[in-house]
């Protein structure tokens, strides 16, 4: 069929926008090499391979992470993670997760894994983005990837890649996706959103590029670690918070402390939680526990998002059912200001930081591809059958 032909066909059906875009985006540019630092080899032959090699020394390290125990999901990534490193090295190279503030500060782990205080670290890279706006990418950037699509431009897209280079370069990190939380939840209010202008002065916990919007949107943002939030909509300190989701949320109680649970999550449709290596460690360690490592990071970052998306199911039905908060979504015209107010951001950082601009061509090049092809095949069929 030819392209005009295609468009014209298009342009008859709900789809027409999304087939535009798709065959509008650079499809002419070369997709980018896998990185090198995708597993490469079978859990089985890993194993293997270090049974066979009987001088690989014995090492213990402990993961610094952001996260409280008692979120078995999110903590749980870098259980797993850590239990996969142990059992395939037949417990020749252990690990032990330790929960926020027994090791680091919860948004203290980069600094410390940077400094060498610590071997390693589970953390959300979008934490960091006082030192520098590209540990974004990492997690997710406002209205970008979802879990599918952030996944895809890691792996398979050449992000991966970019961004060990940078880590390399400026912390002297090397980093791996291990857990994704999925599209998150808007999160809980206290005060109903209406019209943009309900945002300003609003006093509300969230990170990253994210709270930088709102910030432009004319809220009060705060950073604060995930254990603390309860407290701070229970004694009014903020008036809004975002998390992850129903499952987490749920745990949390955030449930008995707010009037409004708003959707979606514009800000994380996608996250990606990640563990950081000290590379100077990184770089001692056999081969064979560096694709151990890799491999474990890779099963901890689909074990996640299975978890969640699994669980998050009944977690909201319980919400719904058993308190009084009104789930809501947040209004068109709240979006559009949103999204506006995000790639005037996106715009105005690329401007001031040649790092970041590098990956974000790059990047937003990707997120135009994907979501065309996304929103002219999945999300239509997602519509369909999810739609009320």
């Amino acid at each position: 069929m030819e392209r005009r032909d295609f468009l014209r066909l298009a342009s008859q059906t709900s789809l027409g926008a999304a087939a535009a875009t798709l065959i509008g985006c650079n499809t002419a540019a070369p997709a980018p090499a896998a990185p090198a630092t995708q597993p490469v080899m079978e859990a089985e032959e890993l194993e293997e391979a270090v049974q066979a090699e009987q001088s690989l020394p014995d090492i213990n390290w402990e993961i610094a992470t952001s996260w409280p125990v008692a979120l078995d999901t999110i903590f749980g990534g870098a259980e797993i993670f850590a239990e996969r490193v142990t059992a395939m090295t037949g417990g020749k190279f252990t690990m032990t997760a330790r929960a926020a503030g027994e090791l680091a500060p919860g948004l203290e782990v980069l600094n410390v894994v940077e400094q060498g205080a610590v071997q390693i670290g589970h953390t959300a890279s979008y934490y960091y983005v006082g030192k520098s706006p590209v540990t974004a990418f990492g997690t997710a950037l406002p209205f970008g990837l979802t879990a599918r699509q952030q996944n895809a431009w890691l792996y398979e897209g050449g992000g991966l890649q970019m961004m060990q280079e940078f880590y390399a370069e400026r912390f002297g990190v090397i980093q791996f996706p291990a857990g994704n939380t999925g599209a998150q939840m808007g999160g809980w209010f206290n005060k109903e959103i209406n019209t943009p202008s309900d945002l300003e002065g609003l006093k509300i916990r969230i990170p990253g590029l994210g709270g930088q919007v709102m910030d432009r949107l004319g809220a009060t943002v705060q950073v604060i670690p995930g254990g603390e939030i309860f407290q701070s909509l229970q004694t009014g300190a903020i008036d809004a918070a975002e998390w992850v989701g129903p499952y987490d949320d749920e745990k949390l109680g955030f449930q008995n402390v707010s009037s409004f649970y708003y959707y979606p999550g514009w800000w994380e449709p996608g996250p990606s939680l990640e563990v950081q290596i000290n590379l100077t460690e990184w770089n001692q360690l056999p081969e064979q526990y560096q694709e151990i490592v890799k491999t474990a990071a890779y099963e901890a970052n689909m074990t996640m998002l299975s978890r969640y998306d699994a669980k998050n199911v009944d977690a909201l039905g319980r919400i719904i059912a058993d308190s009084d908060v009104e789930l809501r979504a947040f209004p068109d015209e709240v979006l559009q200001a949103s999204e506006e107010a995000a790639f005037s951001l996106f715009d105005d950082i690329a401007q001031e930081d040649a790092d970041y601009k590098s990956i974000y061509d790059e990047w937003k090049r990707f997120r135009d591809g994907i979501q065309g092809w996304h929103g002219l095949n999945e999300t239509s069929y997602l519509n369909y059958v999810g739609g009320s």
